[in-house]
């Protein structure tokens, strides 16, 4: 599969998709939730993604602080995301909130993973293949210096 998200469209889904989960507890209502998890963890998720979407290298990153690659922006939002997703069922509030951590984790999910240059569906570049060492230089003892 392709990706299908351009990198412009990746920075504004990192600040919109920042914002909401900052705002989630208010905006979908469940501040009311007697667990802690479901009311901070979006909160402190959304500022995580915040603070990659200026340190990191995309369009709408800022230009002096491109220091985050997008390779491993990627590869967090699919972690968050994957976090998220799985959060009601591992603090044991599903029953009071469910559908914003789904859907918010999901969003992440996606964008992490079907964005261009994304590690996911992108094949390595050929000029490093295995990081830059191949089975020649192991087998003949040039790592060992």
């Amino acid at each position: 599969m392709k990706p299908f998200i351009s990198k412009t469209a990746f920075g504004v889904l990192n600040y919109v998709i920042a914002l909401v989960l900052i705002a989630s507890p208010w905006a979908f209502g469940f501040t009311h939730a007697t667990n802690a998890g479901a009311v901070l963890l979006p909160i402190y998720l959304g500022w995580l993604t915040l603070i990659m979407a200026i340190f990191s290298q995309n369009p709408l990153g800022f230009r002096q602080l491109n220091v985050l690659p997008a390779q491993m922006h990627n590869l967090v939002d699919v972690l968050m995301g994957s976090f998220l997703m799985c959060l009601p069922f591992t603090y044991a509030f599903c029953n009071e909130v469910f559908w914003p951590h789904f859907l918010l984790g999901l969003a992440l999910l996606i964008k992490g993973v079907f964005t261009q240059e994304s590690p996911f569906l992108t094949r390595p570049h050929r000029s490093l293949p295995e990081a830059g060492i191949s089975s020649i230089d192991a087998s003949e003892g040039r790592l060992n210096h």
